[in-house]
This record gives structure tokens, sequence and C-alpha cells, in this order.
């Protein structure tokens, strides 16, 4: 009997110590956890969305761009991504500095319209914005049609901004994550290669 109480303590002790381990590796969070960012002065800190995992669409999934690519058959799917993106932090970071120039080539005159009324609305208030990215935005082709000789192409962006702005109430520092669908449109054998932001829509993060 007390061979079997010693057998026992022995077992008890070691799945203690197995247990022990087992929280250190599985229960440990690794990095900085987003509920523990500190606040910046003036302002509460606020949990992001939970982040979601996506697989990227190939081209065939993509409703219209097979017969985009049908059409225009220098249509690259990879130079194209690469080219909104960049097209996507210029017209962010221009319209938070209220950059009418930069921004008149990229968009088409109507979305040039609703940009500069929302910059001058911004400046009469004594506004100014400076928007930077914490992190590469993702860009995801969402859909693809033709009408007539025009293309139009939409891509979901995924991004995390920081925007600081300044008023007459004083300074403020805001970091959100946003998800928009961007659509862009060309003409289709015109002499003019460049996509212009058409259409800004919010989407689901």
């Amino acid at each position: 009997m007390p061979g079997q109480i010693v057998q026992i303590v022995i077992f008890a002790v070691i799945a203690a110590v197995v247990l022990f381990q087992l929280y250190n590796v599985l229960g440990r969070r690794v990095g900085r956890q987003p509920e523990e960012a500190v606040a910046e002065p003036g302002r509460s800190a606020r949990k992001p969305a939970p982040e979601r995992v996506e697989a990227s669409p190939t081209d065939a999934t993509v409703p219209g761009l097979p017969a985009l690519k049908a059409r225009d058959g220098g249509f690259d799917t990879g130079k194209f991504l690469d080219g909104a993106r960049i097209a996507y932090e210029r017209i962010v970071r221009a319209f938070a500095a209220g950059d009418r120039e930069a921004l008149r080539p990229l968009l088409t005159p109507a979305v040039y319209a609703s940009f500069d009324a929302a910059i001058a609305a911004r400046e009469a208030e004594g506004r100014s914005e400076q928007t930077e990215f914490l992190h590469a935005p993702r860009a995801d082709l969402d859909q693809a049609e033709l009408d007539g000789d025009t293309a139009r192409v939409r891509v979901r962006f995924l991004a995390e901004l920081r925007t600081r702005s300044k008023g007459p109430e004083g300074e403020a520092v805001d970091d959100r994550r946003t998800a928009e669908l961007w659509s862009f449109e060309r003409l289709v054998g015109g002499s003019d290669p460049n996509w212009t932001l058409a259409r800004v829509e919010a989407a689901q993060a």
C-alpha cells in the first residue's frame, strides 16, 4: 500500500509539471497584443477588429476578368495590382495633405470634384491632416467589366492607417483599419494606358 501511494504522488507531480509546461507554450502570447497598445494622450485605445484570413482570388474566379483579358490581351493581373496599390497609397496621402495637383491625374472628373469639395470643407474648418500606412496595404481583384470600350476593374483594399490631424481644438492621432472597394477605369485600345479612379465604396473588413 505505501508503495502505491508513493507511485500516485510521483504521477501527480509529473502531471503537474507537464501541464505547467503546456501552459507556458500554449498560453503565452507572442508579441505586443492589440489590447496592450498604449493610448495616445487625449484618446482611448481601441481594440481593432480581428483579422480575416482569405485566399487570394485567381483570374478565373474574378467575375468578368476572363472577358476583359480576352479583349485586352496586354492586361497583366500582377502588374495591374502593383500599379493599383501604388495609386491607392498616393491618392490616400494626397487627399489627406490636400494636394489637388497630385490627385487630378489619378481621378475621373466626378471623383476629383468630390475629393476637392471634401478638401475645401476641411480647409474652411482650419483643419489639416497627414496619413501614413502602418503596413503595406493588401490589394485583391474583386470584379472586372467591359462597358463598350471602357474597362473597369474593382479592387478590394485592406489597410491600416495612422492619421494625424490638427484643428481649432488641437491635435489628434487616429489609428484605424479600412476596407474599401476602388473601381479603376480606362479606354481599351486608347492612347492613354493609365487607369483612373472612378468610384470608392466601403467594403466589409
